[in-house]
């Protein structure tokens, strides 16, 4: 959350910051943000997750106008990147997008591997590999012979949240590695969900942990609310 505050300030965007308390009935927030969706100065509307046990994040996440749902977690929005008619994209999926484009890589024809199939992560990035004509295989954790599926992916993309779970012997030669993952070790370090160092020895490319998606997920956060911004005619 700091990270986006201080991304707003670089940017100019105004921003407001609501640190309720754990206690926050499921009805006090969904008065906010119900206040925050008729707010006109206000373009972009983020509840940061996870919510506490008795705040339902599906009710939550529903209430958010889909015109300032700058995190495309509301229905319509997955609707829309399903179809490819969307305006806004999950932030991470959106980060890896950038980063493939601006790094001169065409996904036609590319077989893409993602392992990780969360609403936020795994399945809106196969919607966008799939839009830029790449062969999209999900897989995740449970996935029966990983290694084989891994293997094959000219593009592969990390995103299962278990520290270190892809290993360099599970890398086609070459391939490009995008590491979604940010874990934290016992001994306070931060990890991807790639061993990093058996990775960058087979890798083409690779993304670090920290520094690779995460920088990109909050400039597509500000992306979002630009557009939003110009969507709603809005201004903070």
């Amino acid at each position: 959350m700091r990270n986006k505050e201080r991304a707003c300030d670089e940017c100019g965007i105004y921003s407001e910051k609501y640190a309720l308390s754990e206690g926050t009935s499921q009805e006090e927030l969904l008065h906010l943000i119900a206040s925050l969706n008729n707010k006109n100065s206000i373009s972009g509307i983020l509840v940061q997750l996870p919510l506490p046990a008795h705040i339902d994040e599906k009710t939550i996440i529903n209430a958010i106008s889909p015109e300032k749902d700058v995190d495309a977690f509301h229905p319509v929005n997955v609707g829309k990147i399903m179809v490819g008619n969307y305006d806004f994209v999950p932030c991470t999926p959106a980060g890896v997008m950038e980063l493939i484009k601006e790094s001169g890589i065409d996904l036609c024809g590319k077989e893409c591997v993602i392992v990780g199939r969360s609403n936020i992560v795994g399945k809106p990035q196969a919607m966008l590999l799939l839009h830029q004509n790449g062969t999209v295989t999900i897989c995740h954790s449970k996935t029966v012979n990983l290694a084989e599926k891994t293997r094959n992916a000219d593009i592969l993309v990390a995103a299962v949240g278990i520290p270190n779970f892809i290993k360099g012997d599970m890398i086609k030669k070459g391939a490009v590695v995008i590491d979604v993952g940010i874990n934290r070790l016992e001994n306070k370090k931060l990890c991807g969900d790639v061993e990093f160092e058996t990775a960058e020895k087979v890798a083409g490319a690779i993304t670090p942990v920290p520094g690779g998606v995460g920088p990109m997920t909050i400039a597509m956060l500000m992306k979002n609310t630009v557009k939003a911004a110009i969507v709603n005619g809005t201004r903070g």
